[in-house]
């Protein structure tokens, strides 16, 4: 029995995989997209728990995401709420409890029980078997990888018709490179993606993209650098919402496209630097 999840390990199983969660696609280059943050499911239980609707979840959730993963050969979708499972933060605060876990929202009519804290924790524990199944086949075929963990950020908390926050603080396209242990062997990898986002013709500008600014990457991202050291790179790439409004969820595809095409863009670079530090392409 595994007194994590407090349940026998083949139901525990049983219950993750009865509906899938995610989707882990393998193609034939070293680059991966994952967009964790795009679901939007939440289990019967915790529907009947929660206190926000769905217009306030989905504006903390990082719509269209997993549209842009397929700019890589390799694609990790999630479907599954952040506000199930948060698969972006340590095991211990993958539930969020507390107002403090997420954003000072009160979430919940009642507290979540223990035993949908266990089912939560058993998705999160499975993806992460997963995930390491998934990278470690990429490291035997390719030596070296990059994950582009895709996420998207609000910049007009303080309402629809509040200015937006500080450009100076938010830019456009933040990456998010700071659980790197090593940054020295990756850095002209990480230099090049920067070169090429910002030399990108946006609608006729350049956006502004800069690094370890609003975010520094989250906990996928750590574990990858640690349970990967040498091999891979992930680049936490949070794009602003200027694709969309963030107070309706209403989507301008255009933009989304364009953003789609900038990533792409990326790729070839990225798999060059690969190249040369000689990865199997």
């Amino acid at each position: 029995m595994d007194e994590r999840v407090c349940e026998p390990e083949w139901l525990a199983r049983d219950y993750a995989m009865k509906k899938r969660q995610w989707i882990m696609c393998h193609g034939e280059g070293p680059v991966v997209a994952a967009a964790i943050h795009d679901g939007h499911d939440i289990s019967p239980e915790v529907a009947a728990r929660i206190t926000i609707d769905d217009a306030r979840r989905l504006r903390e959730e990082d719509p269209v995401t997993y549209r842009m993963t397929s700019t890589a050969d390799n694609r990790i979708t999630v479907t599954c709420s952040r506000f199930m499972v948060d698969l972006n933060r340590p095991r211990e605060k993958a539930v969020y409890r507390s107002p403090e876990d997420a954003w000072g929202l009160h979430l919940w009519r009642e507290p979540p029980t223990e035993r949908m804290i266990a089912r939560s924790l058993v998705i999160y524990d499975r993806f992460y078997e997963e995930l390491h199944e998934y990278l470690s086949f990429l490291k035997e075929r390719h030596g070296f990888f990059v994950v582009l963990d895709l996420h998207s950020y609000n910049h007009r908390r303080n309402g629809p018709d509040a200015p937006p926050e500080d450009p100076k603080l938010n830019p456009d396209i933040n990456i998010g490179t700071q659980t790197l242990l090593d940054r020295e062997p990756w850095d002209p990898l990480i230099k090049r993606c920067i070169a090429d986002m910002r030399g990108f013709d946006y609608f006729g500008r350049r956006l502004d993209v800069r690094e370890n600014v609003k975010f520094k990457g989250g906990y996928m991202a750590e574990w990858i650098h640690k349970n990967f050291a040498g091999s891979a790179l992930v680049l936490s790439v949070e794009f602003k919402k200027i694709f969309m409004d963030e107070w309706t969820g209403n989507v301008d595809l255009i933009q989304v496209e364009r953003l789609h095409t900038l990533l792409k863009c990326t790729i070839p670079g990225i798999e060059k630097s690969l190249q040369r530090m000689g990865a199997r392409i």
